[in-house]
């Protein structure tokens, strides 16, 4: 699965969006959050989730089919089927990405604070609308042309 997070900015003010593509013809597009001083959250939990290797948070369940309403996809009972067989997973990985984000804040040495001052440091150089593309379980990215 590729992901796309972009940064956008409308009246003065930052945001991010995020789009995946599952295969070669499925579009998953994200939810647009504001974007402030620091890493936006999703991109932060993703880079978390891959950093870990853990397979069930929010983009583990995104890249095997799940279909969130807040990502903009038409619910699927599927989709919706592998979001139940894993909700307590799910609600981890919201734990874990507080978790290393705390240790990343504390400066905490280790792989997944090494992965975030790296898409850290990619966000805040990250031209308007230029894609900061990963691909899933790869918890480093680059930068792309439009």
């Amino acid at each position: 699965m590729r992901v796309e997070f972009l940064k956008s900015e409308r009246n003065g003010r930052y945001g991010c969006r995020w789009t995946a593509i599952r295969g070669k013809r499925t579009v998953v597009p994200g939810t647009s959050m504001a974007a402030g001083k620091s890493i936006p959250h999703d991109l932060a939990q993703y880079v978390i989730e891959a950093a870990t290797t853990y397979s069930y948070g929010f983009w583990g369940l995104i890249a095997e089919g799940a279909t969130f309403k807040s990502t903009g996809r038409r619910v699927t009972k599927p989709g919706r089927g592998v979001i139940a067989d894993h909700r307590t997973e799910l609600l981890h990985s919201e734990k874990l990405a507080g978790l290393y984000l705390s240790l990343w804040v504390a400066r905490q040495d280790g792989p997944v604070t090494d992965a975030l001052d790296a898409a850290w440091t990619q966000w805040k150089d990250l031209a308007l609308e230029k894609p900061l593309v990963f691909h899933w379980r790869s918890a480093y990215g680059t930068i792309e042309d439009a």
